[in-house]
C-alpha cells in the first residue's frame, strides 16, 4: 500500500522529492526494497504534522506536502493543487483540500470532518458536526457541504512552529490536530479538488480499495 502511495505522489508534477517517514525500521526497509526513500523518526510523536516536521529539521525544503500512507488511491492532481495554491500565495503557510459532499448521510456522518471557509477561502472552522447547520428548515436553503481531505501543505517555517504551539480545547474536544492551527492564530487555505479520498483505516477498507482498483482497470 505504501509503495502506491509513493509512486501516485510521484506523479505530482509539482513534486521534487519524496520521502516516507516512519518510526518502524520494517516499513523503512520495505521502502527501500522498493527503490523508495525513507527516514526513521522518533516513535513518540502524537501527530502526523509532528513527525513531518521532524523531518523538516534534516531535509530543507521550502514547501512539505504531507501525504498519509493509508491513502491508495491519492489523487497526483490534487498534491499539485495544494502545491499550487502556495506557490502562487507567498501568504499562505498552510494549505489543504475539500471536496464537496455529494451524499446526504455523509454531512451527519462524525467520521468525515467537514469544513467552512471565508471568503478568501481560508478555513473558518473543521469539524465532525454538520457545518453549516440549516436552521430553516421550511424554506427551501441549498447549502454546500464540504469534506475535508487529510493531506496538507506547508511552509517549513510555520511547520518547524508546530510542535511548539500549545494545544486548544477545541483540537481537544473534535480530536482534529488542524484546530491547532486556527487556535494559535494561523490561517489554514482550503482549496477545492474532486478527489473524495478513500483510506485504509480497518481491514473491511482493503477489499473496499481493491474493489475501486479492479474497476478503474477494467
Amino acid at each position: 500500500m505504501i509503495q502506491r502511495v509513493v509512486e501516485r505522489v510521484r506523479r505530482a508534477g509539482l513534486v521534487s522529492r519524496v520521502v516516507v517517514a516512519t518510526d518502524e525500521p520494517s516499513i523503512k526497509e520495505a521502502v527501500e526494497a522498493f527503490g523508495g526513500e525513507a527516514i526513521l523518526t522518533r516513535h513518540d510523536h502524537r501527530t502526523g504534522t509532528d513527525r513531518v516536521a521532524e523531518v523538516a529539521t534534516h531535509l530543507a525544503a521550502e514547501i512539505y506536502i504531507n501525504v498519509q500512507g493509508d491513502e491508495p488511491l491519492i489523487d497526483p492532481g490534487t498534491v499539485d493543487v495544494v502545491a499550487s495554491a502556495m506557490i502562487e500565495d507567498e501568504s499562505v503557510q498552510v494549505a489543504t483540500p475539500c471536496a464537496a459532499i455529494r451524499q446526504a448521510g455523509d454531512i451527519m456522518d462524525p467520521n468525515i470532518v467537514k469544513v467552512v471557509r471565508d471568503f478568501d477561502g481560508n478555513a473558518l472552522y473543521f469539524s465532525r458536526a454538520p457545518i453549516p447547520w440549516v436552521r430553516d428548515t421550511a424554506e427551501s436553503v441549498v447549502a454546500r457541504h464540504w469534506k475535508h481531505l487529510g493531506l496538507y501543505g506547508f511552509r517549513r517555517d510555520a511547520l518547524l512552529e508546530f510542535p511548539t504551539l500549545p494545544p486548544g480545547e477545541l483540537e481537544r474536544l473534535e480530536q482534529l490536530e488542524q484546530l491547532r492551527w486556527i487556535e494559535n492564530g494561523f490561517r489554514i487555505r482550503v482549496v477545492e479538488t474532486e478527489y473524495d479520498a478513500v483510506s485504509v483505516d480497518v481491514p473491511a477498507d482493503i477489499e473496499r480499495v481493491e474493489k475501486l482498483l479492479r474497476e478503474s482497470s477494467s
